[in-house]
């Protein structure tokens, strides 16, 4: 019989899809049982979980990447699935592994390739990736920022490139600003960083941020009273070379644990996309902790894992 559990993993993280008429909105497709992707997908290598994922369509296919922990070796890796549909996934390899831990692999297009900014820091740098053969070869072209950042979240606005970013990993409680005029320029910290510090509650980015007409919004993971727990959502009315204003939004904290089921204990990440008619679609994740699910009964497993 396959296993219920990875083993030696104390929390299991899942991907999910949510949908909904904005991405403060986002609710679990009905026709679609979560999670749309588990560690048993992963073919390739050994899997402890998969989680952070991010999404982008091409050419009339959707391809997702994410973390998978390689159970042999205990580093993250970056894998790869795809949908035609954007409701049903396939896993299909592992495309990036390299010496140290890999997670969070935001990819995203730009004039006509693609580029990928994963966390990298045990490389003590952020380090930036193309696409030589995209979706399945990538190829490390610079680091954009030296020092050891969790998450690093880029986007592009008023002409420039930014960058949020958490400075202490294993803390979570302090986010930075960079800008540059170029992606592959002389990137520098902005005069109003370090965003937040102090707070576990709205530091380490959660997901892409989204450029909304002239608002911009930040995703944050909320890590109290642990990591991971709830994502906050806050809107950026201000942001040039000198100033930076944000608010949190009004249905935040907008992702959250269930309290069943395969998000029970947390749901930390969030990539949306509109998509058609108003309607945004994105992929999450969420966590559960094998003692929860090692309490319950053989038979009930399978079953709370998959509710």
């Amino acid at each position: 019989m396959t296993n219920e559990l990875p083993p030696s993993q104390d929390q299991i993280w899942s991907i999910g899809l949510h949908a909904g008429n904005s991405p403060f909105d986002l609710k679990p497709l009905p026709d679609i049982p979560n999670p749309v992707l588990t560690w048993r997908d992963v073919t390739d290598v050994p899997a402890k979980f998969v989680a952070d994922p991010f999404m982008i369509q091409a050419d009339d296919l959707w391809y997702m990447f994410f973390e998978v922990l390689n159970q042999q070796t205990n580093k993250g890796e970056i894998g790869l699935a795809t949908s035609e549909t954007g409701d049903v996934w396939i896993y299909r390899q592992i495309v990036l592994t390299e010496p140290f831990h890999l997670s969070y692999p935001h990819v995203f297009e730009w004039n006509g390739d693609y580029y990928m900014t994963p966390e990298t820091l045990l490389a003590e740098a952020v380090r930036l990736y193309k696409a030589t053969d995209f979706p399945t070869h990538w190829t490390c072209v610079g680091s954009l920022v030296q020092g050891s950042f969790a998450d690093p979240s880029i986007f592009q606005y008023d002409d420039r490139w930014w960058m949020f970013a958490c400075s202490t990993p294993y803390q979570h409680d302090t986010l930075r600003l960079y800008l540059a005029d170029e992606l592959m320029g002389e990137w520098r910290e902005h005069p109003a960083s370090p965003i937040v510090e102090g707070n576990k509650r709205k530091a380490r980015p959660a997901g892409r941020v989204l450029v909304l007409d002239e608002t911009i919004v930040r995703f944050a993971q909320d890590c109290v009273p642990d990591y991971g727990r709830q994502l906050r959502a806050f809107e950026i009315s201000e942001l040039t070379s000198d100033a930076y204003v944000e608010t949190e939004h009004s249905k935040s904290p907008i992702l959250f644990g269930s309290g069943r089921g395969w998000n029970q204990t947390g749901m930390h990440h969030v990539d949306a996309h509109l998509i058609e008619d108003g309607q945004w679609l994105a992929c999450v994740d969420g966590s559960i902790e094998t003692a929860l699910i090692q309490k319950t009964n053989h038979h009930a497993r399978a079953a709370l894992i998959q509710a």
